[in-house]
């Protein structure tokens, strides 16, 4: 299927790694120019060498609050305009409510929401002369509260909402919005968890990545691609009638409404 992105201009966070690095591969093979970001430029100057498209690396702390600004104008100085943003940037510390303090809160709610809602708004004009869309990497865990996820949980959630509030704008201004909720992705940040039970049952590492997806009731973890694919096709004009949409792809995971 032809999503007809070919040459339309992506900004890309979290790029370096992960999920934000799977969204820049197959951002690229389906022929747009990337706006990589994160914290890491070296990680990000060896993902823009195994493109084969236009790519601009920023290294930026989007903490900052003047630093989205920049980034969208980088953005339209390199390449005239952005089609697409995808807000993918932001991890939260898990652990016990009674232990987490309020640098835990601020730190999780300054990049994933705060970043996000900052980049949004920076590339808005943008998205409007260009009738282009926004798709950000949110997660289940804003649908389904647990207790040791309390920071993520409440990030998840208010970035969900922010999704339908920009989607209400979006429709008079051009522009779509749309999220999507990762289930358990095969990352780098998942092996810490694997450890983690591993450890509290006594069991190897690899034994730990089995029997974990059967205890959450899913089949298996799910791939930092599958997540891409459907950035993709959100990003597309094969999605055009998707606008505020939360798709979970979680492998079956949420089983609420």
């Amino acid at each position: 299927m032809d999503l007809q992105l070919a040459g339309k201009v992506a900004i890309v966070t979290g790029a370096s790694k992960g999920i934000g690095r799977a969204i820049a591969e197959t951002l690229a093979g389906e022929g747009m120019k990337l706006v990589l970001a994160a914290r890491s430029r070296d990680l990000l100057e060896t993902l823009a060498g195994s493109l084969t498209t236009e790519c601009l690396v920023q290294a930026v702390d989007l903490r900052d609050p003047a630093e989205p600004a920049r980034l969208v104008q980088a953005a339209v100085q390199r390449f005239g305009g952005v089609d697409l943003l995808v807000n993918n940037a932001g991890a939260t510390r898990r652990g016990d409510f009674l232990t987490l303090s309020d640098e835990d809160w601020q730190d999780g709610f300054a990049l994933k929401f705060f970043g996000a809602m900052r980049l949004s708004r920076a590339a808005w004009p943008q998205l409007q002369k260009s009738s282009g869309s926004i798709v950000s990497i949110i997660g289940v865990g804003g649908r389904t509260g647990q207790a040791e996820f309390a920071i993520g949980g409440s990030v998840n959630a208010a970035a969900m909402n922010l999704t339908k509030v920009l989607a209400d704008r979006g429709v008079a201004d051009g522009v779509r919005v749309n999220a999507i909720n990762p289930g358990t992705i095969a990352t780098e940040r998942l092996q810490v968890r694997i450890r983690s039970f591993a450890a509290e049952h006594g069991i190897s590492e690899a034994e730990a990545a089995e029997r974990m997806p059967r205890a959450m009731g899913v089949a298996r973890f799910g791939e930092p691609a599958e997540i891409a694919r459907a950035v993709a096709f959100l990003a597309s004009p094969q999605a055009a009638y998707l606008n505020g949409a939360i798709i979970d792809v979680d492998g079956g995971l949420t089983r609420t409404l």
